[in-house]
């Protein structure tokens, strides 16, 4: 869950810090108080876009920081995934450092990307925002729940899906690619019989290239190469007398004339004869490479023009002689597929036949798997929608075949009716804006129960409601706080009442700013605010009395 929010010199915000509990956290406040900013803080903390104007005036940068505490092993499987730190209690950290310029994110103080952030946020937190429940709007959402609520047998069979539609798709383009005239076909036949001569009749050999480019470069150096190596064999020799074989010569016989009036200059004697034996082995063999290292002008045309032979192959069909011999299969393989061009697209359609087949089986099985889902999930929204206050509801999802893509061959769309007697319609057609929002809190809840994310975060809810249905959305966010850390923001004093820790954000203002503050509100504090909510003016004590009954009422139903 998440244990703690620290937020410094952002917007409004010059330095706070909630330390949350287990259940339901209510945030209330005065409008314009800075409550969206504290939940948008925490959305910059996951990698939301930063605009540098979010920094507090006179600031230099801007601070979030969740702690988060979790013993998920998917969780952790992932940041191991992720190569990121791993705490032994589970905790873990994420901070954005937010300056004008750039911003950094951590994440158990290791250095991460907004990406990396995003893929660890899923495990962790699921925020439903002011504005999301519009998202109900929109068909393609309706499949992304019903295939969040099927779980796991439709994430493998999609998987499975997604592949097969690919290889699809990939037939299916090969097919199109390959389907020339007879014109293009024998222009096509006659490039690759052009390019296979020209590498065949080179009989390339690997690695020959380098050996030529050896043996060439110890051609075009030979003049100084055999310069060198005369001078060498000179000063090793024994000819000239201040040569090195001479001067060794005339040391060994002096060392010998008296070898025998002492054991130590016998061994130096030994020494000096073995050295005069590797000079002389050596003087020989540089002799024998001066004998042949003779300049033959033909060979070396012959190593030249093999050369740039090689080079040409290379550089025209890849860059080593691997890839040219590779181009030349490839080369050979269209050659072979033109000359029986009938037989090759005969055997690409059965494929393509095939592949469809399989497609279709799969995307039915994927249907088949979904429609059974959407059955259950019909009866359980129904239920979390009359829970929710809707009096009258018939709750419907409805199948449309579609020609198969990446997520299956089904058009989804959730339809409702919200009167008795009329027939199920798009909700775009029936549900108000507070009516969606009731809608995606019963989504919430369903799916909430269905995975193990501790934390759920509603800002504003409540938008559009009041009274009896007031209640009843407490009573759900009450119970769905029993199962998971719920964070909500609200005007609602129903809701409120619900609170296992409540806190209030109040806006302050000095001679010279205006700071936002959030305070943790001990029990007579959270009576007052819930007066406030109730519409007092003044905390009389028929206020307060009025607050009681609320909160009792609150714990009353918390306790069925």
């Amino acid at each position: 869950m998440l244990i703690s929010l620290h937020v410094k010199n952002l917007a409004l915000i010059e330095e706070a810090e909630v330390l949350f509990g287990p259940g339901l956290n209510i945030l209330t406040g005065e409008t314009g108080a800075g409550k969206s900013i504290l939940i948008g803080s925490v959305n910059l903390a996951l990698g939301a876009k930063a605009d540098k104007d979010i920094i507090r005036t006179g600031a230099e940068f801007g601070l979030v920081e969740l702690v988060f505490q979790s013993s998920d092993q998917e969780l952790m499987a992932k940041m191991e995934e992720l190569d990121l730190p791993v705490e032994e209690d589970g905790t873990v950290i994420i901070s954005r450092k937010i300056q004008p310029m750039r911003s950094v994110s951590k994440i158990n103080g290791e250095t991460v990307t907004s990406k990396q952030i995003k893929e660890l946020a899923e495990f962790l937190i699921d925020i439903h925002g002011q504005h999301e429940h519009q998202s109900l709007l929109h068909k393609k959402k309706h499949l992304e729940i019903l295939d969040a609520f099927a779980g796991e047998e439709v994430t493998s069979l999609l998987l499975k899906v997604e592949q097969e539609y690919k290889e699809y798709r990939q037939l299916q383009q090969q097919m199109d690619e390959e389907n020339l005239d007879e014109v293009s076909r024998k222009k096509e036949l006659d490039l690759a019989l052009f390019e296979l001569e020209e590498i065949l009749d080179a009989q390339v050999t690997l690695g020959e290239d380098e050996e030529l480019e050896a043996k060439y470069r110890k051609m075009v150096h030979s003049q100084k190469i055999g310069d060198a190596a005369c001078l060498a064999y000179r000063m090793t020799g024994y000819e000239d007398e201040s040569a090195g074989g001479s001067s060794i010569g005339r040391a060994l016989r002096e060392i010998r004339n008296v070898s025998n009036l002492d054991e130590g200059i016998a061994d130096l004697e030994s020494q000096l004869l073995e050295i005069d034996g590797l000079l002389n082995d050596f003087n020989r063999d540089l002799s024998q490479y001066i004998s042949d290292l003779e300049f033959d002008p033909e060979d070396f045309q012959r190593v030249e023009n093999r050369l740039n032979l090689l080079n040409h192959l290379k550089n025209k069909y890849g860059q080593s002689l691997e890839q040219v011999l590779a181009y030349a299969q490839d080369r050979q393989n269209q050659v072979d597929k033109l000359n029986d061009f009938e037989f090759y697209m005969q055997n690409l359609q059965k494929q393509l036949s095939e592949q469809k087949a399989m497609l279709d089986a799969d995307c039915k099985l994927l249907t088949d798997t979904r429609r059974n889902a959407a059955k259950a999930l019909e009866e359980i929204l129904k239920q979390a929608l009359e829970d929710l206050n809707f009096l009258s509801v018939n709750f419907k999802i409805d199948f449309k075949a579609k020609e198969p893509s990446l997520n299956g061959a089904d058009d989804v769309e959730f339809l409702i009716s919200t009167n008795p007697g009329e027939s199920v319609k798009s909700l775009a057609n029936v549900a108000s804006g507070g009516e969606l929002s009731r809608i995606m809190l019963a989504i919430k809840t369903v799916l909430a129960n269905k995975d193990s994310i501790d934390t759920l975060i509603f800002d504003e809810i409540d938008a559009g409601i009041s009274g009896k249905t007031a209640w009843k959305v407490a009573e759900k966010l009450g119970r769905l706080g029993q199962a998971h850390q719920v964070i909500c923001i609200t005007h609602l004093p129903q809701i409120a009442a619900m609170a296992d820790d409540h806190f209030e954000i109040a806006k302050s203002a000095t001679d010279s700013s205006t700071v936002t503050e959030i305070t943790h509100l001990k029990e007579e504090q959270a009576l007052e605010e819930l007066a406030r909510l109730l519409g007092s003016d003044t905390l009389s004590e028929a206020a307060l009395s009025n607050a009681r009954e609320m909160k009792q009422q609150a714990i009353n139903q918390k306790g069925k």
